[in-house]
């Protein structure tokens, strides 16, 4: 009997915002979002279980609620529906645009994977969630541009199981924050029907092009290369399997936590800076490279700058805006017996540096040229997501996500980091590494937290 296949695809459609109730606007990009331009899209899918809903219900009336409240979004959060403009005259800034008729790629989809697999926090088969998220619409040459489509939707039925709802942004488009108000508006419309609720109690965000950095715009411009990564033959990246890498998930309870900290702050009593964030980075930071041969390592915080620029902008800003906190060590700095402690001190003073410095958390240089001067890394790791935002929290009306991944890390070395499902106390630590890297890492980081407690 031939086996059925991984993924079926039931439909293929587009959701615009309703008629008539977004005018054409275009979103010039700032150095935040500039920076970004080069890189991989960013994935991530939200698992819910639902055992007791039929195929049925999920075609006739739970697909018809989500494009329905994403059409009502999509009216607050135009850019989502728009496209990123990218002109073949380098000095031109590129931009968010959307005119009248633009629309997100939104897919439906059913599949034969091992729900309860996927959404586990073993190791588990990275090419497997390639099937679960969605691609960005193919990048089309226009006369003096390119059109780059900047986010899609899939959203699959899993029989007997549960559904997931992929999606992809072009990082152009925004940071975590941006993307967080969107999903908060999304699952808020879903649940009530209208967007009543959200214009009660939501924020809307704020479009405002208040980053007024000309001289950094153009140093920007210039290092991203537009007319070479953009030519006519761009297409964003995409992640395609088979691949010998596996991601896990491993939740790090407060008291294992206040355990990291308490001990790095006994240890390295003048550090100036000691965090959950900092020491769960250092922490990981050290096992990685103690699984795997290295010579010189990057690892990249990304700040957020809502709060930090002076003057300060809003909470709601739109867009990226974010600066990097960029570490350099040696491996074997990172691996002897103080490897956990020489990152901790490289990430904590590096990153109270970055927050006091009197000149402003904002520099007109390129953030990568200082450090590159010790060597070219063989490996840049970095942490995305934040312990700040409750990514568990959305509910389109059928409860909480199961399980929430950031797929996204799959292109690099990078780890995710966000609040448990179960408390927001704790967090869970996604880790993408091939399958002998990660045989190697697990017992190390495991074994090695036993000491904290």
């Amino acid at each position: 009997m031939a086996s059925l296949p991984i993924l079926t695809i039931l439909e293929q459609s587009h959701v615009s915002p309703p008629p008539a109730t977004v005018a054409d606007a275009s979103l010039p990009l700032a150095f935040f979002d500039i920076l970004w331009l080069p890189f991989s899209p960013v994935h991530h899918i939200f698992f819910y279980e639902l055992p007791a809903v039929s195929k049925t219900h999920f075609t006739e009336t739970i697909i018809p609620n989500l494009k329905q409240s994403l059409s009502i979004t999509l009216q607050h959060f135009f850019p989502f529906s728009g496209n990123l403009i990218v002109f073949s005259t380098p000095t031109l800034k590129p931009e968010i645009r959307y005119v009248n008729g633009d629309s997100v790629a939104f897919t439906v989809a059913e599949s034969t994977l091992d729900f309860n697999d996927l959404t586990g926090n073993h190791p588990r088969d990275c090419g497997k969630f390639y099937h679960l998220i969605p691609l960005l619409p193919e990048a089309t040459k226009e006369s003096d541009h390119v059109k780059i489509p900047v986010f899609s939707i899939q959203v699959t039925f899993f029989p007997n199981s549960g559904i997931s709802v992929g999606m992809t942004n072009h990082h152009s488009l925004g940071d975590a924050s941006t993307r967080f108000c969107f999903l908060k508006a999304w699952t808020s419309i879903a649940r009530t029907g209208s967007d009543e609720s959200f214009l009660a109690n939501g924020t809307l965000p704020f479009f405002g092009r208040v980053v007024n950095y000309p001289k950094i715009d153009e140093l920007y411009l210039k290092r991203v290369e537009v007319e070479t990564t953009f030519n006519k033959d761009y297409q964003p990246p995409r992640l395609s399997g088979p691949t010998d890498k596996v991601r896990a998930t491993f939740i790090l309870t407060r008291t294992v936590i206040n355990g990291l900290k308490k001990w790095v702050s006994t240890q390295l009593p003048t550090l100036p800076y000691v965090s959950s964030l900092t020491v769960l980075c250092a922490y990981t930071w050290s096992c990685v490279a103690k699984s795997r041969n290295d010579e010189l390592e990057i690892f990249s915080i990304a700040v957020d700058c809502r709060a930090r620029i002076d003057p300060p902008i809003p909470a709601a800003y739109f867009g990226n805006c974010v600066v990097l906190c960029l570490s350099i060590a040696k491996t074997d700095v990172l691996t002897g017996n103080e490897g956990f402690l020489n990152a901790a001190k490289l990430l904590g003073e590096n990153l109270h540096k970055m927050l006091t410095d009197k000149t402003g958390i904002v520099k007109d240089k390129w953030p990568f040229d200082s450090l590159l001067s010790q060597g070219i890394p063989t490996t840049i790791m970095g942490v995305t997501g934040t312990t700040k935002l409750k990514f568990y929290d959305m509910d389109y009306g059928w409860g909480k996500p199961t399980k929430y991944e950031t797929i996204s890390i799959d292109y690099n070395d990078f780890i995710s980091l966000s609040t448990c499902k179960e408390s927001n106390e704790d967090l869970e630590l996604g880790v993408c590494l091939s399958a002998t890297e990660m045989e190697a890492f697990v017992p190390i980081f495991s074994k090695g937290l036993e000491a904290y407690l």
